[in-house]
């Protein structure tokens, strides 16, 4: 498999608009929602699969799928995209795959959706931080959060920017959960929270008639922090 190749990083605007740039780019003879669902997917899978051998095969067995249909000039396109992704996600926490969605104008076309500006997440994830949930950490040594529609991540990436800025660091003391009934909403949220090593669970899924059922993506740092048996440890207290 093609290891994503880097690039240098930018000013943020700028980053985003050759994200966008590179996948507007492909969309020759291929819709670009099509280009989107794609470039998250590939993503999520190709993350996923550093981490999870249990769904290893089947979604080596779907990045196999994706990956046929496009050219090896196309795939290196897709490597640089996500190359200035993760140096977008090096200069801060951002929402970066839910600006660059919203850019790309791409919220009526999947199914009218349409995701939080991240400066509104910020504040209300600021409001979050008070005496309470330091002590919280301070007795526990984490708390958690749960994300019922997640989207692209907004959300539980501007809490852990928030306690960060705090002095607490979100690698360790905070783990989320999400959901959401899309898929590539799933990947999205997927791929930013994985690269900015925030413990996580997100799962596809209808939140309101199944919660906490569907597919299982955990994130590097939900693994490598032992988070399911930390949580577990929790539970059985």
């Amino acid at each position: 498999r093609q290891r994503p190749s880097r690039v240098a990083a930018v000013a943020k605007p700028e980053v985003r608009r050759t994200l966008t740039g590179i996948l507007q780019g492909l969309a020759h003879g291929i819709d670009l929602w099509t280009i989107w669902r794609d470039f998250c997917e590939i993503a999520a899978i190709t993350i996923s699969n550093r981490v999870d051998l249990t769904h290893y095969d089947e979604r080596e067995t779907r990045y196999l799928a994706i990956v046929k249909r496009y050219t090896r000039p196309q795939l290196d396109a897709f490597a640089r995209a996500f190359g200035t992704l993760v140096d977008q996600l090096e200069e801060g926490i951002d929402d970066v795959l839910g600006r660059a969605f919203m850019d790309l104008e791409l919220g009526n076309k999947w199914a009218g959706q349409f995701f939080t500006p991240f400066h509104l997440c910020r504040l209300t994830a600021e409001l979050q931080i008070d005496d309470s949930l330091r002590a919280k950490v301070a007795e526990r040594g984490y708390v958690t959060m749960a994300d019922p529609a997640v989207g692209a991540g907004a959300f539980p990436l501007a809490m852990a920017a928030a306690l960060r800025d705090a002095g607490i660091n979100y690698q360790q003391a905070l783990h989320v959960t999400c959901q959401d009934i899309d898929p590539k909403a799933i990947y999205m949220a997927y791929v930013q929270l994985s690269l900015c090593h925030v413990p996580a669970v997100l799962i596809v899924g209808d939140t309101l008639r199944a919660p906490g059922q569907g597919e299982r993506w955990y994130t590097p740092a939900h693994v490598m922090g032992n988070w399911s048996g930390r949580l577990a440890r929790k539970e059985a207290a």
